[in-house]
């Protein structure tokens, strides 16, 4: 097979990028490791910055998306017991669009598949050729055949734990990571949410966060301890937990039920530079990822996934690869600042072991801060929404 881009990772990523090439006539691949109903399967993030709902119209898969999801315009804080509305739209023109990862990446399928884009899945021992002598290809089992793809460029989307990251050499690529101490133990319930927006609470017994995924849906998470396991949490433990994490506003309110969903996340900041190599381009988790706190890590790879996108587009349509050339810079530029924000929202809302009174006193005073000052409302704020391409 011969291609223009080939592109490793079915997930919302390389789905994204393989639809905006195809609707721009650069032919495009996506190769998956599982089936559709995995990736399907897996539930992940909804909260989406205006820049990927804009990508998502582009890509002409937004119907679903208009049809069905929340704008939000402000988020709730709250201090041992205590809570502030953050108003974004005193800051920001922007909001914040609740819908679920698996609904965005379904509705990429169906884009994909009714535009008669190629998608191959159940691929195995995938392999990248020559990156850096102007002829790259890809190697991959496919029913126990092995089948080549010589391509122009490759776009490795296919998560921290793919290949793609690894055909950079180890002597070329810095990577920078950081562990937190620490989990999100998560439930689904078919609920009503307790707010209209989300509530980021941070207690002397932990951090919590009320999310949801529609107007009958829930997404509920406590801190926990990193090697703790769902089977030691039932039901009614974790919803009294919860009650205990938030202000006695929202948890005097709090609708409970079975949960459909649980689930336990480690958190972690990791940075891999650069994020090209010769005909290699990485995107989003291949190449960073961040702690769930702030929602930044499915909004990231949307941000690589414009870069390479304009880029490959100013390529094949007006012969100018200067915009590949920046990729790494340009798309590392924006990466950090996200994780900047990240990490900041993490270390104020979290309860660490083993940490001294100052520490937690300090923790206290910058919620304090970001409750009575204006000024940093504002920088949350325009963080939040998503800072621009």
């Amino acid at each position: 097979m011969r291609v223009q881009v080939a592109i490793i990772g079915g997930g919302p990523s390389g789905l994204l990028l393989g639809q905006l090439l195809h609707n721009a006539g650069i032919d495009a691949v996506v190769l998956e490791r599982r089936t559709r109903d995995y990736v399907l399967s897996r539930i992940r993030a909804g909260v989406l910055e205006s820049g990927l709902v804009d990508l998502m119209r582009e890509a002409g898969a937004d119907e679903r998306l208009k049809a069905e999801s929340l704008q939000h315009h402000g988020t709730v804080i709250a201090v041992n017991h205590q809570s502030v509305k953050i108003p974004f739209s005193r800051y920001t023109d922007k909001p914040v669009t609740v819908y679920g990862q698996t609904e965005l990446t379904a509705d990429l399928y169906n884009a994909r598949e009714k535009v008669g884009a190629k998608t191959i899945f159940n691929v195995a021992e995938v392999t990248l050729h020559d990156v850096k002598t102007g002829s790259p290809s890809v190697e991959y089992l496919l029913n126990g055949e092995k089948q080549y793809i010589a391509c122009d460029f490759i776009a490795g989307c296919d998560g921290f734990h793919g290949v793609s990251r690894q055909h950079i050499p180890q002597d070329v690529r810095t990577e920078y990571e950081k562990v937190y101490p620490f989990g999100w133990l998560g439930i689904l319930s078919e609920t009503k949410p307790v707010n209209d927006e989300l509530i980021y609470s941070r207690s002397d017994r932990g951090f919590a966060l009320c999310s949801m995924r529609n107007e009958n849906l829930s997404r509920y998470y406590v801190q926990c301890e990193i090697k703790d396991r769902t089977d030691n949490w039932s039901d009614i433990q974790f919803w009294e937990e919860l009650k205990k994490r938030i202000p006695d506003e929202f948890a005097d309110i709090l609708e409970t039920g079975p949960s459909i969903e649980k689930s336990i996340a480690p958190l972690r900041s990791f940075v891999c530079e650069p994020m090209q190599w010769g005909a290699l381009f990485l995107c989003g988790d291949a190449a960073h990822i961040v702690p769930p706190t702030g929602a930044k890590g499915l909004n990231t790879a949307a941000s690589d996934v414009y870069y390479l996108y304009k880029a490959l587009k100013q390529n094949y349509q007006n012969n100018d690869s200067q915009a590949l050339t920046d990729y790494s810079q340009t798309a590392l530029s924006r990466v950090w600042k996200v994780e900047r924000f990240s990490w900041w929202m993490t270390s104020m809302l979290h309860s660490f072991p083993g940490q001294s009174g100052f520490d937690s006193k300090i923790q206290e005073a910058e919620l304090r801060n970001l409750i009575d000052s204006e000024a940093a409302q504002e920088n949350m704020a325009i963080n939040y929404v998503g800072l621009p391409y």
